[in-house]
């Protein structure tokens, strides 16, 4: 005797008649959760309601705290290259970020040209080309690991002290051999008259470059290494070289990831003050000549200025800040919006 089958159509179940096809009334599925999955649940809830309120009363705080400022300049605050909180010999306060959000994605932007190509290549040397014992008996690829992961955990003051004890002098040499050989490209030039290297953009972005290195790092390496294991040995199977596997298995199963661990990199440069702060020399004019002297950042200039300039000074930095944490929101929410649609391309 031929029993009736069953299809699932997400939470209705249709059973279907031997003989002549015709479908029963659907029935409804009902899942009765656990006392354990509802404390679960309410407990992720929370959290994530606890998250957005902290979020939410952070944005709160800055925007009442900095609105004296902002009504003072208005929109003058974001084109403003002066920092004068304070009136002086008779002319009115005047400050803004003009030059330092400006400096800001510059300081960034060079960051990321720095960090990127090398985390993607030490992630995936890592991931598929390092072997697991080195002699057969010294670990080597967990040690890389834990490495790179404790290259993260190292303060920011550890890294502007050795950007400007060590790396700084290193870098004058190539900034001067860039000025001389790359000079035909406006950004690269500089001015003549100028020899002094120190206090750039250029050595404070790569000073942030090297330390978004871990941090990419570490997150590509885990998302190369979620890339199945069936389609890699397909691959392999089919006579595809590691490259191969690498180039058409590996990145695209992770594009949507690593796009994820660029711009987390992205909002770690946007924020990086104290060793900014470190190795720029702050100045308050437009400088396009990345490799000159005279740079500036919001977290820079917060670091440095906090502080100073009365009660007006105080709460334009509070405005820096929340124009800077505005910035970063939108950023990240442009980098979830990219990493959705890449993963639902990939799918």
């Amino acid at each position: 005797m031929e029993r009736a089958g069953s299809v699932a159509y997400g939470t209705i179940t249709s059973e279907i008649r031997p003989g002549d096809g015709t479908p029963l009334e659907p029935r409804l599925v009902v899942t009765r959760r656990t006392r354990s999955d509802l404390w679960f649940r309410g407990t992720a809830y929370s959290a994530g309601t606890v998250v957005l309120l902290v979020l939410g009363l952070i944005g709160l705080f800055l925007a009442l705290q900095s609105w004296p400022a902002l009504h003072y300049m208005g929109l003058r605050f974001l084109t403003t290259p002066a920092w004068v909180p304070q009136s002086q010999h008779g002319h009115p306060a005047s400050f803004g970020i003009g030059v330092a959000g400006i400096g800001t994605v510059i300081v960034a932007v060079i960051a990321l040209v720095v960090a990127v190509p090398f985390s993607f290549g030490a992630a995936l040397f890592i991931s598929e080309y390092a072997p697991r014992t080195l002699l057969g008996v010294l670990p080597f690829k967990s040690a890389l690991t834990s490495v790179v992961d404790l290259m993260a955990a190292v303060p920011s003051i550890i890294y502007g002290l050795w950007g400007l004890l060590v790396l700084e002098p290193h870098m004058i040499g190539l900034s001067r051999w860039m000025s001389d050989h790359l000079g035909f490209i406006p950004i690269l030039k500089v001015p003549r008259g100028d020899s002094i290297y120190t206090g750039s953009f250029f050595i404070g972005g790569v000073l942030v470059g090297i330390m978004l290195l871990p941090i990419v790092t570490s997150l590509s390496r885990e998302i190369f290494s979620l890339t199945p294991v069936a389609e890699r040995e397909a691959a392999l199977s089919l006579g595809a070289s590691r490259a191969r596997v690498i180039r058409d298995v590996v990145l695209p199963f992770g594009k949507g990831g690593l796009v994820g661990a660029v711009m987390l990199g992205l909002g770690r440069a946007l924020g990086e003050a104290i060793a900014v702060a470190t190795v720029i020399s702050l100045s308050f004019v437009h400088n396009w000549h990345i490799v000159s002297p005279g740079a500036n950042s919001i977290p820079a200039l917060i670091a440095d200025l906090f502080g100073s300039g009365g009660k007006l000074g105080r709460e334009g930095m509070l405005a820096a800040g929340l124009v800077l944490f505005v910035f970063t929101l939108v950023v990240n929410t442009l980098a979830s919006v990219v990493v959705g649609r890449t993963r639902a391309r990939t799918r």
